[in-house]
């Protein structure tokens, strides 16, 4: 953000304004967090503030500070309308494109006359935003909003509760710290939420420490079904929707999955496919190691996109159709894939 932005912003913020905040759809914890968080900071300056998220989320995020205050699209549509054509400022936090927030949602958007406001890490973003905080380099949206309040020059306002939904957000964007996203301006940042009050050990176990067995069993059956290319160093994932009921699926039950097949010695490209009888698709979710782009191959393949080493898309035809289209596709990166 230029000079003159954060000038306009903190204008707008000298006054109270009535204030949206939405994440994308399925949110994960850099999305709640981030927006948490700024929801916590700006209700400090007296803002009249909700979180809209487009539809429900895991159970391990739930915990954080001010959940019960968001309100879903999915199940309040004409109340979540009405607010987002009230409002004047609409922060859009942790995406780049209305469609992330689904049809609905992103139909209200559109529709929203208000001032809006991107802060995002993703890839390409769309120019609807009047002020947009976007850059593909940072490990999360909740490290910039951490950057944003700094820009703000109001770091002192930064509370327990602020610091414990961006730790969190931090923390699962990285992998724990382990991506190649995670610089030592990170660390920088996660000691500051820690002085500020973030319990690190308390989030790691709020976090990792809610396995059910049912999703034990889902993961190995996830295992049991991993299959591996290894002359395309790519390995592989399926879970249909009759394996999901089997173990009784709950929403996030499969977050980090596809960090599995990935951790196979000598694979740079991993994928999982999971049905949706719901949603009428497959979703898919890419990972990659070193330079080989899963957020270009998925943007040219799978209707997605998201970030160099980890991105998302989807699939309108059937698992077996959209694997061996998978499949089929991979010799066109040989050359990527064997470096």
């Amino acid at each position: 953000m230029t000079k003159t932005e954060i000038s306009d912003l903190k204008d707008l913020l000298s006054s109270p304004k009535a204030i949206v905040i939405v994440p994308h759809r399925n949110p994960d914890g850099d999305a709640m967090g981030s927006t948490l968080a700024l929801y916590h900071y700006l209700k400090q300056h007296h803002h009249k503030v909700t979180v809209i998220a487009p539809n429900d989320y895991p159970d391990f995020i739930k915990w954080l500070p001010g959940d019960d205050t968001v309100l879903k699209h999915e199940t309040q549509p004409q109340v979540c309308n009405a607010l987002l054509q009230d409002a004047q400022l609409i922060f859009t936090l942790d995406f780049n494109a209305f469609h992330r927030t689904g049809p609905l949602m992103a139909e209200a958007l559109e529709k929203a006359t208000a001032t809006m406001i991107m802060i995002d890490h993703h890839q390409q973003p769309d120019d609807y935003a009047t002020y947009m905080y976007s850059d593909v380099s940072m490990s999360s949206t909740c490290e910039m909003v951490y950057n944003f309040i700094e820009m703000l020059d109001d770091l002192a306002c930064i509370t327990a509760d602020i610091a414990t939904c961006l730790y969190l957000g931090i923390m699962t964007d990285t992998g724990s710290f382990r991506f190649p996203a995670t610089t030592h301006r990170t660390h920088e940042v996660i000691g500051q939420l820690i002085a500020k009050g973030a319990n690190n050990s308390q989030i790691h176990n709020n976090t990792f420490d809610t396995n059910s067995y049912s999703r034990l069993q889902l993961l190995g059956r996830a295992l049991q079904n991993l299959k591996v290319i290894p002359e395309l160093r790519t390995a592989y994932i399926t879970l249909t929707q009759a394996e999901l009921d089997a173990f009784n699926y709950k929403k996030g039950d499969t977050e980090g999955f596809v960090n599995y097949a990935l951790s196979l010695k000598g694979i740079i490209f991993a994928a999982i496919f999971i049905e949706s009888q719901q949603d009428k698709i497959i979703k898919i979710s890419l990972r990659s190691k070193g330079d080989f782009s899963v957020n270009t191959f998925s943007r040219n393949h799978f209707n997605g996109g998201g970030h160099t080493n980890a991105a998302g898309g989807r699939s309108e035809t059937d698992m077996e159709t959209t694997v061996n289209n998978f499949i089929s596709i991979l010799p066109q990166y040989k050359d990527e894939l064997s470096q």
